[in-house]
């Protein structure tokens, strides 16, 4: 049936291969309701993932990550209504007796959605919702599901309503050319970088985007300056002779888009654990909401220091007033961003996530077998890479992004630092059992 077809797919084309360590995550409820697919949770990550972003209408990776977060909230208060177990998120949710579950999930995704995407989404999020409700026989337990999902999607939509996710943000230089340390635009001053507009929109945990703000950048005069500054110079030009072809192959496989290199690794995540629904939702809950945070946080720390790119800073280093650090006019990166350089972004996205999932399972001992797709990264010689923890994996991160020449390395391991901080505030207040 259709409704199968999502979860196919993630079975098949990606993997993460399952922990040998039993996970630690709070019991499951004494008493399960059987499910009438295998996972409708995971079904439904993969079903509103291109309404998020598509080719067609592309969407950055932090911005996708909010919306994402804004409908599987929805989704999470929807299971945990019928489940029970656990804390809801924004709605408590009075579910009838023998409510069906993947009534209630697809209503929730579907109507949260449906609230947040691109108009151009909406006919085949209804063909979607459409096709999928037929799968499920007709009754009383259908039609309370269905009023689960609604009330929950409801919910999550009334406690966005004014998080600001809308609202058109203006990229402003300070000078034309801006002056030596300050980001400028691929497309210079006058275009708009992206997602300028994720600095002013609520987080889901906390009070405002600034509260995790780092220190900020090194001074150009410092000595981790002058070092970082020589690594990325070395290692990250586009036809570096000292970056090996695996390095290079490294540099490529983290560069997919995030959000759906992440979504696709995690929907495998839950199916090779053989989560449960409950099980899904709050693993997903937890790491997309920690996701979603860091990417808020960082990207209000990114646009309040405006640090420039090492495609600038190389370029200019005769600007940077430190006679150190030599100028080359020629340099060009392997891969390129449009958006201010401290902190990383991948840094405090992959770290916030890993964190979470780290949470779930009680342990950073996870045996991780991630997926890049090829049609993606076309670079790309080696498509599936294997980690046997989850530090391992955010190492490998924090060379990438150096081999491609996008950031020093410092701004890995502050935008890292502030991706932990911001797993452990969502893991130890958001998500836990009830008590």
């Amino acid at each position: 049936m259709k409704r199968h077809l999502a979860l196919l797919i993630v079975m098949l084309s990606t993997g993460l291969a399952a922990c040998t360590e039993a996970g630690s995550a709070a019991p499951p409820p004494a008493e399960r309701r059987a499910n009438t697919v295998p996972n409708p949770v995971v079904d439904w990550a993969a079903i509103i993932q291109p309404a998020v972003h598509n080719p067609a209408e592309p969407r950055p990776p932090g911005s996708s990550q909010v919306l994402h977060t804004t409908i599987h909230l929805a989704v999470y208060d929807a299971v945990v209504a019928i489940e029970r177990g656990y804390e809801p998120y924004a709605t408590p949710v009075d579910a009838p007796d023998g409510a069906d579950l993947a009534a209630a999930v697809a209503t929730a995704a579907y109507r949260a959605a449906r609230g947040r995407v691109a108009p151009s989404q909406f006919g085949r999020l209804d063909q979607e919702y459409d096709s999928y409700l037929r799968g499920i026989p007709e009754g009383t337990a259908k039609a309370d599901g269905v009023k689960v999902g609604e009330a929950a999607a409801a919910g999550i939509l009334a406690r966005r309503a004014n998080d600001g996710f809308g609202t058109t943000v203006s990229y402003r230089c300070s000078a034309d050319p801006p002056p030596p340390g300050e980001f400028e635009p691929s497309g210079g001053c006058g275009t708009e970088p992206v997602d300028a507009k994720l600095a002013q929109v609520v987080p889901f945990t906390f009070a405002h985007p600034a509260e995790f703000r780092p220190d900020g950048p090194d001074p150009f005069t410092s000595e981790r300056w002058m070092v970082d500054f020589g690594e990325v110079k070395d290692y990250g030009r586009a036809d570096s002779p000292l970056r090996t072809a695996e390095q290079t192959d490294v540099a490529y496989f983290w560069s997919e888009h995030a959000y759906v290199h992440w979504n696709r690794n995690l929907n495998a995540l839950a199916v090779s654990r053989g989560l449960d629904a409950l099980e899904t939702a709050r693993l997903f809950a937890m790491a997309h909401t920690a996701a979603a945070d860091a990417v808020i946080a960082g990207l209000e720390a990114k646009y309040f220091f405006r640090t420039w790119r090492p495609r600038t800073a190389i370029v200019r280093a005769g600007e940077d007033g430190n006679p150190a650090t030599e100028a080359d006019p020629d340099w060009k990166p392997l891969l390129s961003v449009n958006h201010p350089e401290y902190p990383s972004g991948h840094a405090f996205y992959s770290a916030a996530l890993t964190d979470a999932v780290a949470a779930f399972f009680g342990t950073d001992r996870v045996e991780v077998k991630m997926v890049t797709s090829k049609e993606a990264v076309p670079q790309l010689m080696t498509t599936e890479r294997t980690y046997s923890r989850l530090a391992a994996l955010m190492e490998e991160v924090g060379n990438a992004r150096v081999w491609s020449g996008l950031h020093y390395r410092n701004s890995m391991d502050e935008g890292a630092a502030l991706g932990h901080r911001i797993a452990d505030h969502v893991t130890e207040h958001y998500f836990r059992p009830h008590r």
